[in-house]
């Protein structure tokens, strides 16, 4: 991997990097790009920690791995680069937005707005083959970012952490629930968007974020075509 992850991370990660199933999980992935795509690209794996420095995460919303079609991926769960068709996932939240706080849906699925703003967007597994969803499954990147989740939970900044569907609930018992908000829910998924809407999670996000003295979240997504 050509990315680097970022010196704020690495202060508190710094072991992790140096374990012997992360050098395996390096070659694994370097064997895959040898192989053909793997996204997000090389340089990018690491694209939310650089967007969202440790001392900086407010809200970690946690994904369980990048899309896997051209383009799309680029390090930031639910996220795509401008131009990019927005995934359905996204969409669900989208609507979601609009329905809960009236944010106009906008015209692209780039969230770096909220990175910047301290929201941590995480996937579980970091790289994925192309065309093959849950491809890296299994091979360590879990480890990572169970790592980084018991990082930011063990801060006595407090955080909020959302979990959305099954998978991501199963992260639970390593988020110290007595420092840290954490709120649950359906999944965005396509295939029960009727689960997640009117579930309210930016709201609550905002008021968990209020009651630790933070700045909310401003959650809107400028449009990008003029």
């Amino acid at each position: 991997m050509t990315g680097k992850l970022p010196d704020s991370w690495q202060e508190v990660l710094g072991e992790e990097l140096e374990a012997p199933y992360f050098k395996e999980l390096t070659e694994f992935v370097a064997e895959e790009r040898a192989r053909g795509p793997v996204y997000p690209p090389s340089e990018e794996v690491f694209a939310a920690f650089e967007a969202t420095p440790f001392d900086r995460v407010k809200v970690l919303i946690l994904g369980q791995d990048p899309y896997h079609g051209e383009g799309q991926g680029h390090g930031l769960c639910f996220s795509v680069r401008p131009g990019v068709r927005i995934p359905p996932s996204l969409r669900n939240i989208y609507k979601e937005l609009h329905a809960e706080l009236g944010h106009p849906i906008p015209d692209n699925g780039y969230l770096m707005p909220w990175a910047r703003q301290g929201v941590l967007l995480l996937n579980a597994v970091l790289t994925v083959r192309a065309g093959r969803p849950n491809s890296h499954k299994g091979k360590g990147w879990e480890k990572f970012t169970d790592a980084v989740i018991r990082a930011v939970s063990g801060r006595e900044k407090p955080a909020v952490f959302v979990l959305w569907g099954s998978y991501a609930r199963k992260k639970l018992p390593l988020i110290d629930t007595a420092r840290h908000a954490v709120i649950e829910g359906p999944h965005p998924s396509p295939l029960s968007p009727q689960k997640f809407a009117g579930t309210r999670p930016f709201t609550r996000i905002n008021e968990a974020l209020a009651a630790q003295g933070h700045e909310p979240i401003d959650w809107r997504i400028p449009d990008l075509r003029k």
